[in-house]
């Protein structure tokens, strides 16, 4: 009787190894289960206008203002960039104008980036195949745009490209009998929106791997003050470390400004937040670390990294 005893439980620590291995496996395949969810915080993105290049659609009364294929561009790039749940989105009409007044202090349009672009291609081809008992129609549509993404920062074009999109509608008819084609003028969104597909990803990807960054705003008896909140993605207890900025040297080659890498000071813990409105919400804060000059704020920066 106590041979059996053995066996039973020798079977019951195989079952038991056999299920920790499985397990860890499934944590190790599954990081989501094992690891916490990785924090985003949003980016502050201003799209300015979209200008049309082209010459279609141009008639000798046409509004550069009220441009259909302009107002197209803009509205499904937004729609894009909203739906990856990575940005704020501060639509900016006369983003031109604040650009020209902020000179190269761009950060005061209260952006970290601008994204500006325009249609460069834009034509629209109707095709038919005439058979002995059949008929085809095609209708077809092709979009260029271009893509300038710009750090408001420091002012550079952190990304640049173009990219064109193609769409198109057939019908066909069968010894009279089938469908019939007229003006699609959806095809001309399916065809810009195909050709922004392509470049929406890699503007995700610029955006969000470059460190994130917020300023000191003021310091009132041992209280710091920054920029940014609960919208962006700013919580109570969230804890980032406080820059001295580096040095700003002229290339000599290009003559483009550089900063240097920044010296840390320390760290801020968030302990509330408060605001109406994505440009107005600030973050309260307490801070361990090296003194701050609190004279010169403009000194310094916030960073997740």
């Amino acid at each position: 009787m106590s041979v059996v005893v053995v066996h039973i439980s020798q079977a019951m620590n195989i079952k038991l190894k056999y299920f920790v291995i499985l397990i860890l496996l499934f944590c190790i395949s599954s990081p989501l289960f094992c690891q916490e969810e990785i924090k985003t915080i949003k980016r502050k993105v201003a799209i300015g206008r979209f200008s049309n290049e082209t010459q279609y659609a141009k008639g000798l009364f046409y509004d550069k203002e009220n441009d259909p294929m302009r107002k197209q561009a803009l509205d499904i790039l937004s729609s894009k960039l909203a739906a990856s749940g990575k940005f704020i989105l501060l639509e900016r009409d006369d983003l031109d104008v604040l650009v020209s007044e902020a000179g190269e202090n761009m950060n005061k349009i209260g952006a970290d980036y601008i994204i500006l672009g325009s249609i460069t291609e834009f034509g629209r081809k109707t095709e038919g195949q005439q058979k002995v008992f059949s008929s085809t129609k095609t209708q077809t549509v092709e979009a260029g745009v271009s893509i300038r993404l710009v750090e408001a920062a420091t002012g550079l074009i952190i990304y640049s490209d173009e990219a064109k999109g193609f769409a198109e509608t057939s019908t066909k008819q069968t010894m009279g009998v089938g469908g019939t084609a007229g003006f699609d003028a959806t095809l001309s969104d399916k065809a810009i929106s195909a050709a922004l597909s392509q470049l929406v990803e890699n503007i995700i990807n610029k955006c969000m791997d470059k460190p994130w960054r917020s300023y000191l705003l003021s310091i009132e008896d041992g209280t710091f003050i920054i920029s940014g909140g609960s919208t962006q993605g700013l919580s109570t207890g969230d804890i980032f470390n406080v820059y001295l900025k580096g040095k700003t040297v002229t290339n000599p080659q290009n003559g483009m400004k550089i900063e240097l890498p920044g010296k840390k000071m320390g760290t801020i813990t968030i302990t509330a937040s408060m605001g109406d409105t994505p440009e107005s919400e600030v973050s309260i804060c307490t801070y361990e670390g090296e003194q701050i000059n609190a004279e010169n704020l403009l000194n310094y920066y916030i960073s997740d990294k």
